[in-house]
């Protein structure tokens, strides 16, 4: 694939996937908030939207027409002020977006990796898993092929419906890595 990957949020999140992409071959711009999302979308092939859940509806309506059938992969976790889990099971953050941006292609994959973990696809040097769920097979494709680059065990997780138990596993890292005091050091990988 190799292409221009548009990274929108530039905190640890946007900048360690900036980094993996980068080691791998492609050509990345990201920015942060205000005038330059439009355009950094426009530019973009795949646009990956790297911030906080409470900001991406401020995002979209910045990025326009500039989504419409572009791959957007959705790193977020659908978590609310309290840190509790912001959408239950029976939608997402995921679905939702897909709902406020209808002509894009959105694909749910690395909200279960902690940012230290996102350039290299690695925690203490072994490989874990980066989950993709959306209903466009070309744009999923293309997402567990620049997760594979960056050097996850990427991992077909089905259609955007199954972003709910993503953002539920994120959450639950989360909880292991933060309240529970495991650090985010950790990472899930399948056996398969």
């Amino acid at each position: 694939m190799k292409g221009k990957i548009a990274i929108i949020g530039k905190g640890h999140v946007g900048s360690a996937l900036n980094e993996g992409l980068k080691k791998a071959g492609y050509q990345t711009c990201m920015t942060g908030k205000g005038a330059s999302v439009r355009e950094t979308a426009a530019w973009g092939d795949v646009l990956i939207l790297a911030l906080p859940f409470s900001a991406v509806d401020a995002a979209i309506a910045e990025m326009g027409s500039a989504v419409d059938g572009k791959t957007v992969v959705d790193v977020t976790n659908a978590i609310g002020p309290k840190m509790e889990l912001a959408l239950g099971f029976t939608t997402s953050g995921a679905e939702q977006l897909q709902k406020k941006a209808p002509s894009a292609k959105v694909v749910k994959a690395l909200n279960t990796v902690f940012a230290q973990n996102m350039s290299t696809g690695k925690v203490k040097g072994k490989v874990i898993t980066c989950f993709a769920a959306g209903n466009d097979p070309a744009a999923k494709a293309q997402v567990l092929e620049l997760s594979r680059d960056i050097g996850f065990d990427a991992v077909d997780a089905g259609p955007l419906v199954n972003a709910r138990w993503l953002e539920a596993m994120g959450y639950m890292q989360i909880q292991l890595g933060y309240a529970l005091g495991l650090g985010p050091d950790i990472g899930l990988a399948l056996i398969h």
